[in-house]
C-alpha cells in the first residue's frame, strides 16, 4: 500500500465501515444509551485500520526478505482487536453497575458488532456487513418493540 491509490481505497474502507457502524451508533444515541454515532464509528473505522495494517505489516516483511523469520497469523490481529474491544464494552455495561443493576448490555454488543464491521469491511465483505448492519437494527428496533409490548402485557396482568 505504497501507492496512494492504494491508501486511498483503505481510506475508503474505514470511511464506509464507520458510516455503517454510525447508523447503528445513531439508534443507540437516540434513545440516549451509551456509546452513541462518534464511539460506534470510530470502533468500526479502527478495526478496519488496523486488520489493513496487518495485511501491510506482513507485506512489509516479505519485502525486505524476513518471510523465512516471521510467523503470521492473520487470525491474531482480529483476536487482539475483539479483546481490546471488550474491555470497551465492558467499561460502558459497569459504567452504570454502580446501583446493583446489569444495563447497557446491549450497548455493549452493538461495540461488538461495529468490530465485525470493520473487520467485514476491511475483508471486502460487503453485502454481509452491510445485511449485519441491517440485522442488528432490526434486534435493536423491532426486538425491542416486541420485547416492551411483552413486558406491558405482564404487567397490565398483574394489576
Amino acid at each position: 500500500m505504497e501507492n496512494i491509490e492504494g491508501q486511498l481505497v483503505v481510506l475508503a474502507h474505514i470511511i464506509l465501515s464507520s458510516v455503517l457502524a454510525g447508523i447503528i451508533g445513531f439508534e443507540r444515541e437516540r434513545l440516549d444509551k451509551p456509546a452513541g454515532i462518534r464511539t460506534q464509528m470510530i470502533v468500526a473505522g479502527a478495526v478496519t485500520f488496523f486488520v489493513f495494517l496487518g495485511q501491510e505489516i506482513v507485506e512489509y516483511f516479505v519485502k525486505a526478505g524476513y518471510a523465512d523469520r516471521i510467523n503470521t497469523d492473520p487470525t491474531r490481529i482480529i483476536q487482539a482487536i475483539v479483546v481490546g474491544i471488550s474491555f470497551i464494552g465492558a467499561g460502558t455495561v459497569l459504567q452504570v453497575a454502580k446501583d446493583h443493576t446489569i444495563r447497557y448490555l446491549t450497548t455493549a454488543a452493538t461495540i461488538l458488532m461495529s468490530t465485525g464491521i470493520g473487520i467485514g469491511i476491511a475483508l471486502k465483505q460487503y453485502i454481509l456487513t452491510i445485511g449485519v448492519t441491517i440485522f442488528v437494527l432490526v434486534i435493536n428496533y423491532a426486538i425491542r418493540q416486541f420485547a416492551i409490548r411483552i413486558e406491558n402485557r405482564a404487567s397490565r396482568k398483574k394489576k
